[in-house]
């Protein structure tokens, strides 16, 4: 009887290979029951703090609560109206200037100072509660933005910036629109707000020089387009009435090429010129309305402001949601001390 030693060695790689294999997933699969019977654990835990101390937690979320109502009560409504706007010739920064200045006369309750800028008495002044800004995100803005970098500058100055390092130094300022937000204790008071916010960036002396230099060039712009466009017209009126002519004198018997293939390749060039003319007419005319002005208002302050109101608002929950969360605070040190007491032993 003869054995081979070479099959021998093969069949104990393979079990050996086998074992591995299965010591392996079987490691792995402790391992995933491990995670799951801690997170198990840890819910547990959560579930048997809560059941032994519930009275306590229960006790300070009503405390807090009471103390809400109580709030809440002795306040005044208050109320929100809400402004868009689309600040022109890198005007946003003096934007948010304004309204951060604003914001930090109500902080002081300076109310003779508010009186003055708003031109409100005394009671209107002192209603202000707060004014905030805030841009409206859109990622086309910054996909538009890189789009006229990439325009504007040379092919070998954009190789070196990308988009990323373009999107990650956009800031807030340069969104298109921002939502301006107003809080007072009255709901009549928003209409003249606008006005006077507006006013402060319009009547800018810097700002305004920039208009009147855009506006000058973009004019001027749409002038040169609009006799180009004019002579274009003419050379296309005087190649169709060289093509009547010809076809008369052809229909007369006479035969004579004047190079057609070249002038019809010449009407194709017009045409298109026309067309871009066009097309670039098209894009002044929408640069001249969205850069008339300093500051577009895209959508004003109601005249009227709605009451703020909801559940995330009423002083009851947010208090009784602050004191439930400081008593589980104190109780997780109370635990965390008697454990640090008991590990020193």
């Amino acid at each position: 009887m003869s054995t081979n030693p070479k099959n021998n060695d093969e069949e104990v790689d393979l079990g050996s290979l086998f074992k591995i294999i299965g010591k392996g997933f079987q490691n792995l699969f402790n391992f995933i029951g491990k995670i799951f019977k801690s997170i198990f654990d840890f819910i547990i835990n959560i579930l048997l703090f809560l059941k032994s101390n519930i009275i306590k937690i229960g006790i300070a979320a009503i405390l807090g609560a009471a103390l809400g109502f109580y709030l809440e009560f002795g306040s005044p409504d208050t109320y929100t109206s809400t402004m868009l706007v689309e600040p022109n010739f890198k005007s946003a920064r003096q934007l948010y200037n304004n309204i951060s200045y604003y914001n930090d006369l109500v902080k002081q309750k300076d109310t003779a100072t508010l009186q003055k800028v708003f031109n409100f008495d005394k009671q209107k002044a002192a209603s202000l509660r707060k004014f905030e800004i805030s841009p409206i995100e859109n990622q086309n803005d910054i996909i538009n933005g890189y789009n006229d970098l990439v325009l504007d500058v040379d092919t070998l100055t954009i190789k070196s910036y990308e988009y990323k390092e373009f999107k990650n130094a956009f800031t807030i300022y340069d969104y298109k629109v921002h939502q301006i937000n107003v809080i007072a204790e009255e709901n009549d008071v928003f209409d003249q707000i606008g006005n006077i916010i507006v006013s402060s960036i319009v009547k800018n002396n810097f700002f305004n020089r920039l208009k009147e230099l855009s506006n000058e060039n973009v004019n001027r712009t749409d002038s040169v387009y609009k006799e180009n466009l004019a002579q274009v017209d003419s050379l296309r009126k005087v190649y169709m009435q060289v093509l009547i002519d010809e076809a008369k004198k052809e229909s007369s018997g006479t035969n004579i090429d004047l190079g057609g293939e070249k002038r019809t390749t010449k009407e194709l060039e017009l045409f298109e010129t026309n067309r871009k003319i066009n097309a670039d007419l098209k894009k002044i005319t929408e640069e001249k309305s969205e850069q008339y002005e300093v500051l577009n208002v895209v959508s004003d302050f109601q005249p009227i402001g709605h009451k703020i109101e909801g559940v995330t608002k009423n002083y009851a929950f947010l208090l009784g949601v602050v004191f439930a969360g400081l008593m589980i605070g104190f109780l997780l040190l109370l635990q965390l001390n008697r454990y640090l007491d008991n590990y020193k032993k």
